[in-house]
């Protein structure tokens, strides 16, 4: 007996498109038209407003010569008009770029130069940054400005609203032909040298909303709050979920406790997200203000593991923790610690301990595993250590116009992430190590070698080495151990107001120690030792 004839299906229009998250705002338009999609402070704007704002966004882009393949550049705040670029920008066949908006000028020259932007569209609170930053590019992008209340447009420019209207009424959405063209451009934080641009596609993009959306138990009903930045992995992934799903948008610009608690029992607020920066600050001011939540909202969790402390305290508050792992390259949640039946008779301590594993891989990841240095799967026995690679639909394209990196990050058919963890008996993963000397600082990677740089230049400074330090507050924060020239003398204050005006301010480091650094027998410093101090 002969096989069937498969190959005589084939994709058509009738049973193929290719996946895009722009998709979702099309879809919720047409089945929600009426109901609020967002809300920033005053403003709401119903699902058939925020479609129409977006493409009225795209009509205004084309309208300035953006094309298929350009890059926008967004830095912005959390607010409505970053959520039309979401939508707006790949609308008009570009590329967006959400910048981070802490970073110094010069970084952001970098950004913007290296990811070719076109034009950027800037909240005025950001202006002086940059037109600093525009001031050091040869070819810097026009810029289009998100005003507040009270601040006239700055020069050079034109403002945003004024761009929506310059479109045509007749202009029609681009549509990917392929799903593996570029949606977003985000930077990595820059771990040696000049930071990465990392590549999403469209593809990846619609995936994540969907995995994302699974993993967070998100339904029409759900209303989020955006106390996580929208320019840090896609909103990890967010900005596309929730509108997915029909849900509410509920805007922030800024952490205020106070503020997010009155937002939280306003609007009903069922799901949020943030680094641990971001729930001790709410825990803290929710509990000395005796205030509890009227129903439970789920916090998702990134970066370092909630302590039983915590997990106590948002118990008792209202939050319900589900703790995520990821990077950048891997679109923001790559493993999760999906919560288990039986851990619901756990003690804290106990339930702390399963809490603080990154987990297993989240919907849209084929594989999370944990492998050793000739590439093979370390045993699942909790104690071996390994590097936590990964493989699935939503890690990254590469990284722009540097293929070498791309290829190390993809080695072996495996994008390996440079954190050493082990495997649990349950398969659970648990990382135990950095491998790139990474401080993770309230949620930002900070390079300990972009550090070093700048303490290197100061005429007094010999030696010096950066190592995280734990934090109550931050997590962990650059921790600088410094050796001094003979006959000199510096302070503390000084030399971290001295990095301070060199760098990004949360980059600076929050603690010096002046010493001389432990060595191996080759000479190089000894990190860990100086680790263990803590």
């Amino acid at each position: 007996m002969t096989q069937a004839d498969w190959s005589q299906l084939v994709p058509n229009a009738a049973n193929h498109a290719p996946l895009s998250p722009v998709s979702f705002l099309k879809r919720s338009a047409r089945i929600y038209p009426d109901k609020t999609a967002i809300i920033d402070g005053e403003a709401r704007l119903t699902y058939r407003q925020f479609e129409q704002r977006a493409r009225a966004l795209a009509a205004g882009l084309a309208a300035c010569g953006v094309v298929s393949g350009d890059t926008v550049a967004v830095l912005s705040r959390n607010r409505h008009e970053m959520l039309e670029a979401r939508y707006g920008i790949p609308m008009a066949g570009a590329v967006m770029n959400p910048v981070n908006t802490r970073l110094d000028a010069a970084t952001i020259a970098f950004i913007l130069g290296h990811g070719r932007a076109r034009i950027a569209i800037v909240d005025t609170v950001f202006a002086p940054t940059v037109l600093d930053a525009c001031a050091r590019m040869a070819a810097p992008p026009a810029l289009v400005w998100i005003t507040n209340a009270g601040n006239a447009t700055p020069e050079p420019g034109q403002a945003y609203e004024t761009l929506l209207a310059a479109g045509r009424d007749d202009f029609a959405p681009v549509t990917p032909a392929d799903e593996w063209a570029p949606l977003t451009l985000s930077y990595t934080s820059g771990t040696t040298g000049d930071p990465k641009g990392v590549v999403y596609h469209h593809r990846g993009g619609y995936l994540a909303a969907m995995s994302n959306a699974m993993a967070f138990e998100m339904t029409q009903s759900s209303v989020y709050l955006w106390t996580l930045p929208m320019f840090h992995c896609d909103g990890w992934g967010y900005v596309w979920s929730v509108t997915a799903m029909g849900a509410t948008h509920v805007c922030l610009p800024g952490i205020d406790a106070a503020r997010i608690f009155d937002e939280i029992e306003t609007h009903g607020v069922t799901h949020l997200c943030g680094a641990p920066i971001v729930l001790n600050t709410l825990i803290g001011a929710f509990d000395a203000a005796g205030k509890r939540l009227s129903q439970t909202a789920i916090f998702a969790l990134g970066g370092a593991a909630p302590p039983a402390a915590v997990i106590r305290k948002a118990q008792t508050i209202g939050f319900a923790i589900t703790h995520l792992y990821g990077l950048t390259e891997t679109y923001g949640a790559s493993a999760l610690c999906v919560w288990q039946p039986d851990w619901a008779a756990l003690d804290t301590e106990t339930l702390a301990a399963r809490m603080a594993r990154q987990g297993v891989a989240n919907y849209a990841i084929e594989d999370v595993s944990v492998r050793d240095v000739n590439g093979a799967a370390v045993p699942a026995d909790g104690a071996t250590i390994g590097e936590i690679c990964i493989r699935g639909h939503t890690v990254m394209a590469g990284y722009l116009d540097n293929p070498a990196k791309t290829a190390e990050a993809f080695a072996d058919g495996w994008f390996h992430t440079g954190d050493l963890a082990v495997c649990h008996p349950d398969g659970y993963v648990e990382i135990k190590d950095r491998a790139k000397d990474i401080i993770i600082s309230g949620g930002e990677n900070i390079s300990s070698l972009e550090i070093e740089d700048v303490l290197y230049d100061h005429p007094a400074i010999v030696e010096a080495a950066v190592v995280a330090a734990p934090d109550e507050t931050w997590g962990e924060v650059p921790c600088a151990f410094v050796t001094l020239a003979i006959d000199t003398a510096l302070t503390a204050d000084s030399l971290i107001d001295y990095c301070r005006e060199r760098m990004a301010h949360f980059k600076a480091p929050k603690r010096v120690v002046f010493c001389e650094l432990p060595k191996t027998a080759t000479g190089k410093i000894r990190k860990n030792v100086l680790r263990d101090r803590f």
